[in-house]
Order: C-alpha cells, then sequence, then structure tokens
C-alpha cells in the first residue's frame, strides 16, 4: 500500500475531539449564521450535546452549510467499518529529529463514538435537505458543488480548525482573514500529514554511466536548464511528489503530483524570494496544494499560483520550464552527459519501476473525487497540457490526446491567433515550439524537421531553429478537465 493509502486508512477517525477545539479567532457570526462551535458540539460523544447543537443549527439552517457537516463525517468511519485502529503519524522526513505524535481523536474513550456521531451527522443533513444520500459522502459532495457557492463566513476559520486536528500544521494554511481563490468545500484532505509525502531537497544525482539501476524502458521526467540536463525517474519521484533541486544555475520546484499524473518544473524564486515548497497533504479537485514555508499559503500546482492565504489574489505565477516525459534509453541517447537521481534518497522507499502507485495507475478509477468530469476521454487518458496565451493575452488552455500525438508525430495547430508544432518520438517524447509562420512538414525523429520550402531547421531542447519551445507538460485528462473546463481537446 502506498503512503497515501496508509495514511489515509490510519487517519479516518477524527470526530469526535472536535467540542475541544479553539475558535477564538473566528469572526462573529453574522444575526443568520450560526457559530461555528455549534457544528464540532454536533459531532460530540455527548449525545445530550449533540442534540442541543443540533437543534440549534436547525433553527437558523441553510443548505450551504451541508458542506461543513460532510467535511466532518469525511474525518470518521462509517459504522459498517468497525472499531478504529489506534496509529501514529510519522515525523515528516524533511523534518530530523520529530518525535511521532499520536493522532488526534485516538484516545481509547473516543473510538467508539466516531461511528454513531457519523450517522447522526448524516442523519441530520437527510432531514434538513430533503435529500436522501444516506452515508454516501460522495454523492453529498457532488450535490453541494451542483449548487452556487454561498458558504458560512467562517468556513475558513472552520477549515484550519478541522484539519488543524489532523495536523495543527495545517491549521496555518486557514487563518481567519486570509483570501480563498477556490471553493473551499473542494478542498479535501489528502490522507497525510503537512509534508508526509516526504519532498527531496537538494537530492543526490549521479553520471549516468553510475545508473546502473535503471534499465532503458524505465520512464523518466528530462529537463535542460542552460545546457545542463537532469533526468527524474518516475519510480523514484512518485514517493516524493516534489524535489527541490538548483539545475544550471537555477533554484527549482519540482512537482509531481501523482493524482493527475503531472510534473512540471518551477523555478522557486518569485516576487523576489526563493520559495522553500512543500507539501501540504491538501487537494483541490484532486490536484495537489503545495505550500511556501516563507508565507504559509497553499498554491495550485497546475498554475503555479497562491489560491489560499496570505499571498493568494497577489500577482504572483511561478516561471515553468519545459519537461518531456520518456524512456531512461532515450534521454541518455539524447544527452549523455546528463545527471541523474541516485537511488541514496535518505529514505527508505521501494524504488523498483512502478511500486509507487500500482494499484492506482492501474486502473481507470479515481482516488478522490472531482465536481467536473468529461467523458470525450477516460479518466486517465495521457493528455498534453499547455497553459497558453493568445495574442490578446486572453488564458487558452490547450489539452491534446497522448495517443494521438503518437499516431501525428508531426502536428501543427493554431490558438488565439499564435502557431504552435508538437514533435513526438517514436517513444512518445513530446515536445511543443512556437511556429509562427512556417509550416513544417516533415522530421526525422530525433533532430531536424524540414519545412514546406525543404530547408532543414535544427532541433533542441530550448528551440527549433530560432523559434523558442514551449512549457508543456503530460497530465490525467480528468484532472486537468476538473481544472481547466473551458480547455480545448484535441484528440
Amino acid at each position: 500500500m502506498n503512503l497515501l493509502l496508509a495514511g489515509l486508512a490510519a487517519v479516518l477517525i477524527v470526530g469526535t475531539r472536535f467540542e475541544g477545539l479553539s475558535l477564538a479567532q473566528a469572526p462573529s457570526p453574522s444575526p443568520q449564521a450560526p457559530d461555528l462551535q455549534l457544528f464540532f458540539q454536533a459531532a460530540s460523544r455527548d449525545e445530550k450535546e449533540a442534540g442541543a447543537a443540533l437543534a440549534q443549527l436547525a433553527e437558523s439552517w441553510r443548505d450551504d452549510y451541508a458542506a461543513m457537516i460532510v467535511d466532518m463525517a469525511r474525518l470518521m468511519r462509517p459504522a459498517s467499518r468497525g472499531p478504529d485502529i489506534v496509529e501514529e503519524v510519522p515525523p515528516p522526513d524533511d523534518e530530523p529529529g520529530a518525535s511521532p505524535t499520536p493522532l488526534p481523536g485516538l484516545a481509547a474513550p473516543l473510538r467508539a463514538a466516531a461511528s454513531p456521531a457519523r450517522a447522526r451527522l448524516t442523519r441530520f443533513l437527510q432531514k434538513q435537505t430533503g435529500r436522501r444520500f444516506g452515508d454516501d459522502l460522495w454523492a453529498w459532495r457532488e450535490w453541494i458543488w451542483s449548487r452556487p457557492y454561498e458558504p458560512h463566513p467562517g468556513y475558513l476559520a472552520f477549515k484550519g480548525a478541522l484539519y488543524g486536528q489532523i495536523d495543527p500544521r495545517m491549521a496555518e494554511f486557514f487563518k481567519p482573514g486570509t483570501r480563498s481563490l477556490v471553493r473551499l468545500d473542494e478542498v479535501d484532505w489528502g490522507g497525510v500529514p503537512v509534508n508526509g509525502i516526504p519532498p527531496l531537497g537538494h537530492p543526490e544525482t549521479i553520471p549516468a554511466e553510475q545508473a546502473r539501476y535503471l534499465d532503458s524502458g524505465n520512464i523518466v521526467f528530462g529537463i535542460v536548464i542552460n545546457g545542463e540536463a537532469r533526468a527524474y525517474p518516475k519510480r523514484i519521484l512518485a514517493w516524493h511528489e516534489l524535489a527541490r533541486d538548483r539545475v544550471g544555475g537555477v533554484e527549482l520546484t519540482i512537482v509531481y503530483c501523482t493524482l493527475c499524473g503531472t510534473v512540471i518544473p518551477y523555478e522557486s524564486e518569485v516576487g523576489g524570494i526563493v520559495r522553500t515548497f512543500g507539501t501540504s497533504g491538501l487537494l483541490y479537485r484532486s490536484n495537489k496544494l503545495m505550500f511556501d514555508r516563507e508565507s504559509m499559503s497553499l498554491w495550485s500546482t497546475l498554475e503555479g499560483r497562491p489560491v489560499i492565504g496570505s499571498l493568494a489574489g497577489e500577482d504572483l505565477q511561478l516561471r515553468a520550464h519545459p519537461v518531456v516525459t520518456t524512456t531512461w534509453g532515450e534521454w541518455r541517447a539524447a544527452h549523455p552527459r546528463t545527471t541523474v537521481l541516485s537511488l541514496e534518497t535518505g529514505v527508505k522507499r521501494d524504488y523498483s519501476e512502478g511500486a509507487a502507485y500500482r494499484d492506482y495507475f492501474g486502473t481507470d478509477a479515481l482516488m478522490f473525487r472531482v465536481s467536473k468530469t468529461d467523458r470525450r476521454l477516460k479518466n486517465k487518458s495521457e493528455v498534453l497540457i499547455m497553459r497558453l496565451r493568445g495574442e490578446d493575452g486572453t488564458r487558452r488552455p490547450v489539452a491534446i490526446a497522448a495517443e494521438f500525438l503518437k499516431k501525428n508525430p508531426l502536428y501543427s495547430f493554431e490558438s488565439g491567433g499564435r502557431r504552435f508544432v508538437v514533435l513526438t518520438t517514436p517513444k512518445g517524447a513530446n515536445r511543443v515550439y512556437e511556429s509562427r509562420d512556417t509550416r513544417f512538414t516533415r522530421w526525422n525523429g530525433r533532430d531536424t524537421v524540414e519545412d514546406e520550402a525543404g530547408q532543414t531547421w535544427r532541433v533542441s531542447e530550448d528551440a527549433l531553429g530560432e523559434y523558442p519551445r514551449v512549457p508543456a507538460q503530460r497530465a490525467f485528462w480528468f484532472a486537468w478537465y476538473a481544472q481547466f473546463p473551458d480547455t480545448v481537446l484535441i484528440r
């Protein structure tokens, strides 16, 4: 079982210490909005206290509050799960010396109350809303997401208090008064504490000839910056999901959302600060939310911008660099002087090919549902994604099916008045270049292409002749569409 699933299994038990939470910093409720403390008291192990809280909530109930009830129920075992299991959260691997801490809500007197509390909350939801979803929390969420977003005025503080019971550091992401650019009811816990999936900090690298642990068919993510080439094997990066590194003299944050199937190398410096990014343990529409230690703001990994916290709304955008998903054999042949991550990461993991997330990658099922899906492709069909801008500056997200590109290794398209060409190698590696007015007609699958006039152009990682390369990445279709339902799909 991978780390995320193990963490999720271990922590589905919070639920009955809610009544002791401190909400001193929460905004005062409006006359129409119930006090936040009532929601936590409704999950109390004391039936009398819980009943009184539910009666008060019923008096000022709005269906917009359903998300808060579901958020709490999400962290409790349903009655069919049986007794809870006492486990511990290990210290984050990037914080040596930390001691394991018992998970909140695991004390023996509390465990028996978890399942009845969840049943009580879902019964209350059915009575108040008239919906008959029972204990199906995904059905509740789909209904909630279909509604206009008009949350309780204290929802941000509620999220901080709730997730602070999983890991106190999570409370810092939801400080009262901070801004959120996304629906908070679509922010979910991913099953691990902060940095519970340990980031790599400037990991050890080795020359290609020393990487005897890699077979030629192993998948790697390759980048070249200022002439320096580096490969990040999927078999390593999937266990860490984020690597802070320096390539070509540039400080980078290479973020891998395994749920989304997306690797993006970002420059770590933005706004004049080299930021230290980590894994928050939270998701938005099944997309990893990372955080920066300097402000404790949450960032969208697909967009490279802060979406919750003190930086949300600021004019900050991480610069993305091109990356290619290919085989180790193909990458090494193109870049014989490349370096690659060593197996000596300082963390004990099964780094064999395909070990991480084997079950998840092996099916089309989602681990965390999203509010929007599209059936033109399977959920986990791979697409090449681009966050393009038209000539007028308008955002134009584009996705091209990877299977389509395999059949069309030289493919040209237009978006927003700009022309682009995608080159796909025999092993399926995609590179995108702006082509302007030039029409390319043939390429050799390696290092040269011809235009319609018969002129030969040289292909490199940085450019096609004089035309620059455009950042593009692979992603699972469901994840890209959930974030950008206005995307153009080419298939």
